[in-house]
């Protein structure tokens, strides 16, 4: 590796869901703790060359914004979009719904210099947290990748797992999920 140089690193937030089981509304305006939710996926990400946000475009400085195409074509069609925007060797891949994923815990997933992904109590991997080498996620990318699994794309990559709190695996998906 060169310092500096392949240490580097860009990010990308999807935050392009239909949110559905929230009733449709837009998930990166949802508050938990008196901020949205982009703003927690923002600060995990803060120390990335470039943070390339996929959804509908807001006033926050600092990003590029991007879509997926077709809106709302799931999280490997966002990722594609997003992946257009970078060119760090490696990429941080977050979801705008895990408000518990910090800083530090980007901190761990980048620590072995390859690919990583976060990993709940139970084992399961959270495909939506994790670091990849920019090249090889490209190359899995399929020609069309709408309504694609992210598991069916980066499962291949065989990432490092790295084990996350319960908290920092838990997502906001449903209304329960926000009282938690």
């Amino acid at each position: 590796m060169i310092p500096g140089v392949d240490d580097a690193w860009d990010a990308v937030v999807l935050a392009g869901g239909r949110g559905s089981r929230l009733g449709g509304v837009d998930k990166a305006a949802v508050e938990v703790g008196g901020r949205t939710l982009l703003d927690h996926a923002l600060d995990a990400v803060r120390g990335a060359r470039r943070i390339v946000v996929v959804g509908p475009e807001k006033p926050v400085a600092g990003v590029v914004w991007t879509r997926e195409e077709p809106p709302g074509g799931g999280p490997v069609a966002g990722l594609a979009a997003g992946l257009a925007q970078v060119s760090a060797p490696r990429v941080v891949v977050l979801a705008v719904d895990q408000p518990r994923v910090t800083a530090a815990t980007v901190a761990r997933l980048l620590a072995g210099g390859g690919s990583a992904v976060l990993v709940d109590a139970e084992g399961r991997e959270q495909w939506l947290t994790g670091v990849w080498r920019t090249a090889d996620l490209r190359a899995a990318l399929p020609e069309d990748p709408r309504n694609r699994s992210m598991r069916s794309v980066v499962a291949a990559l065989l990432p490092v797992r790295v084990e996350g709190s319960p908290e920092e695996t838990s997502d906001v998906d449903t209304p329960g999920d926000l009282g938690r």
